[in-house]
């Protein structure tokens, strides 16, 4: 027996060998086939990269464009309220100098008043001192306050009085 154990060792060593080739075989092949499962799943995360890299490039180019649209808004806004802060100031200005023209003709007005007042005033007193030299020289009071109409002309006379419109000049 003493031939046949070595030779089965040597053969239980070559069979151990063998299933250790053959195991190491088995993970190779399955360590491929997981490498093959990661790079097609690298490839698809790479693809899905790049469609998301442009679509990022995409945004940023419309994010950049509103920003730009937005800027462009606000200075016009900005424009719009400088113009009509000037328009209200201006209309101000001009209310405070139709107020200062309406309170210099309302002055204006109540100073004509004053001197019509007086006027009459002085009328009133020429009047009297006219009626009492007249007096004293006894002749008739020259006018009374009340006014004598005029009889009215006879209408067919008036007609031909008046000069028909476009042949005089002016």
């Amino acid at each position: 027996m003493a031939p046949s154990i070595p030779r089965t060792r040597a053969a239980a060593a070559l069979r151990m060998k063998q299933i250790a080739l053959d195991n190491q075989s088995h993970m190779i092949r399955r360590l491929r086939e997981k490498l093959a499962t990661e790079r097609r799943g690298s490839a698809a995360i790479k693809k899905e990269h790049g469609t998301n890299q442009v679509a990022l490039e995409a945004s940023h180019r419309t994010i950049a464009r509103l920003t730009a649209i937005g800027l462009s808004m606000s200075k016009k806004i900005e424009r719009m309220k400088a113009k009509k802060q000037q328009a209200r100031e201006s209309n101000m200005e001009c209310h405070y100098k139709w107020q200062a023209r309406i309170q210099a003709t309302e002055d204006t007005i109540q100073e004509q008043h004053l001197i019509i007042e007086a006027l009459v005033e002085e009328k009133a007193s020429l009047l009297q001192t006219i009626q009492g030299l007249q007096e004293d020289k006894g002749a008739p009071p020259p006018f009374d306050d009340e006014w004598e109409e005029e009889p009215k002309e006879d209408p067919e006379e008036e007609e031909l009085e008046e000069i028909p419109i476009g042949e005089g000049d002016c």
